[in-house]
């Protein structure tokens, strides 16, 4: 028995007045569970003036509990789960199971085992209305209760606070097991919602979870988001019915200070983040908010290429070797988690010549050639970099693809891969049809590094005959080039240098050879054997 339970029948026994809890300094009379006619509640009985007797009696009493005075609800519970709990709740145990002789709505409030007769409620009244207090037999949408609270759990996991350390307030039963008085004292509201403590900054919540900090106000509440009891989310108790959901419950532009990415996720070009909570299988094409932040340790701020952006949190990832890690260093670790070995993109967005879905394979540095995410590129001349930029740079996953209306895009709209109006989820146009008509629009993307005009650059011809290329016979940049790179088990250190990897929609086989494929014969040379255009490539050369 517990200190807490010890006091109720102890108190009991000597007396069902009233007055002994007025005295202890706090008072079952001026709350909710006064069901007696005289209580201040919106429920309570007609003529009956007895507040104890709904839930105690001296004598007779339910076998099951010293004292109890109701039957025991028999109905089988749906109980809490999730892939995140760690423990394996039964069925309710306990006090937990004296609670819900009310609070399932099975039984009626003025059903007491010392009456033959049931007591009757004002307005006709039976069970709990529904609401938030009537919690049902489905108990998945509530705060596990009746599992053993113990070292073993807290070694399971270790966001736990160790029993021996937790507040005296919170109480486990006898066999170690939390229970709803573990967080609830029936007879004293004065912290509200019957808590045992005040859960001011969410300190009662705090007192069992050991959830890292954030500067981020309104993260720092457990109840902006979660919800302890019929949480429309079930697993993971969210105050919305899935993860996106209660994220843009703030974040849809009504919220000052919160960024509207609500906005972003209706783009043309998006990640798909409307999926269910918790699932019991992997949703190919899926993710959901927490794939790439942790709202309890996310901060503002950003971070150079290639690190971890505050905005994440400690999120996990997959590693540049493919292992994985449950707090990753690099922003291209979690961009790994679903584009990696295991890409939810099923093919490449430009159908090419080799095609590789596998980006941490492409971005490798053992890669033939690749966008310097991991590490520097391969190319130390590469003459039409802008100011700013060198051959040592290194970029960010997130300085290509996010919304086109960011501030990163030069707009004023919030950071970050959620959605933009330009395929696929790029922060500027990027044109990919052949025939396009070259413009400072039409490839804002590569001019955002890349000078088009300028010393060295594009349409310069500093490198390659670009312009008669690129402006002159309007082939697209990805004609040739790879944004993301070649993995070296699929290109050759000859062949695929510069990103070369055709677009085989636009570059044909060459005829007689049944040959396509680029040369690099050395710095700003090479030749290329292929048909585009109607026009034959026969080991073509250039040399600037």
């Amino acid at each position: 028995m517990t200190r807490r339970h010890g006091r109720i029948i102890g108190f009991a026994t000597a007396a069902l007045a009233t007055p002994v809890w007025a005295q202890l300094g706090r008072s079952v009379v001026d709350t909710p569970h006064n069901l007696a006619a005289s209580g201040p509640g919106v429920i309570r009985a007609t003529t009956e003036e007895q507040v104890c007797i709904f839930c105690h009696t001296p004598h007779n009493a339910a076998p099951i509990q010293p004292l109890w005075n109701r039957d025991l609800p028999v109905s089988g519970y749906t109980v809490y789960s999730s892939s995140a709990l760690d423990a394996r709740p039964g069925q309710p145990t306990g006090a937990s199971k004296m609670c819900l002789s009310c609070h399932d709505g099975t039984i009626a409030l003025g059903s007491v085992v010392s009456r033959d007769q049931i007591i009757q409620m004002a307005g006709g009244v039976m069970t709990l209305p529904p609401g938030h207090a009537n919690l049902g037999t489905d108990l998945s949408d509530d705060h596990p209760i009746s599992f053993r609270y113990d070292a073993t759990l807290v070694g399971r996991d270790p966001k736990l606070t160790d029993p021996a350390a937790l507040p005296l307030a919170l109480e486990r039963d006898h066999n170690a097991e939390l229970q709803c008085t573990t967080c609830h004292e029936a007879h004293d509201n004065r912290f509200g919602h019957f808590l045992v403590a005040d859960n001011t900054n969410s300190a009662l919540c705090r007192a069992c979870h050991q959830i890292s900090t954030t500067t981020i106000d309104a993260h720092m509440g457990c109840a902006s988001c979660h919800q302890p009891h019929s949480a429309p989310s079930g697993p993971f108790l969210l105050r919305q019915h899935h993860v996106t959901a209660t994220c843009t419950g703030c974040h849809d532009g009504s919220h000052p200070g919160a960024a509207d990415i609500l906005a972003d996720l209706d783009r043309v070009s998006s990640h798909d983040t409307d999926r269910p909570v918790d699932p019991p299988d992997p949703i190919p094409g899926h993710s959901t908010c927490t794939d790439c932040h942790d709202a309890h340790t996310m901060e503002p701020g950003h971070a150079d290429p290639p690190g971890l952006h505050p905005s994440l949190g400690r999120v996990g990832g997959v590693t540049a070797s493919g292992t994985t890690t449950p707090a990753a260093s690099f922003e291209y670790e979690v961009c790994f988690k679903c584009h990696g070995d295991d890409n939810a993109l099923r093919s490449s967005w430009v159908p090419r010549v080799i095609t590789d879905i596998n980006t941490r394979a492409e971005f490798a540095l053992s890669a033939v050639s690749y966008h310097p995410v991991q590490g520097p590129g391969r190319n130390l001349d590469v003459p039409s970099l802008r100011p700013g930029w060198t051959t040592s740079s290194l970029v960010h996953c997130s300085d290509c693809h996010g919304s086109d209306t960011s501030v990163a895009s030069g707009g004023t709209g919030p950071n970050g891969v959620h959605g933009s109006n330009e395929r696929p989820l790029l922060l500027a146009r990027y044109d990919t049809a052949d025939g396009t008509n070259e413009s400072s629009q039409a490839y804002a993307l590569c001019y955002t590094c890349h000078e088009r005009e300028g010393a060295g650059g594009i349409l310069t011809d500093a490198s390659f005959p670009h312009r008669v290329h690129v402006l002159d016979s309007r082939t697209p940049c990805s004609a040739c080039h790879d944004a993301h790179g070649i993995a070296s088990a699929q290109g050759t250190r000859t062949g695929n240098t510069h990103l070369i990897n055709f677009d085989n929609t636009i570059a044909f086989p060459d005829p007689v050879t049944g040959r396509l494929e680029f040369r690099d014969t050395g710095t700003f040379s090479g030749n290329c054997t292929l048909t585009c255009h109607g026009t034959r490539h026969d080991r073509t050369a250039y040399m600037q």
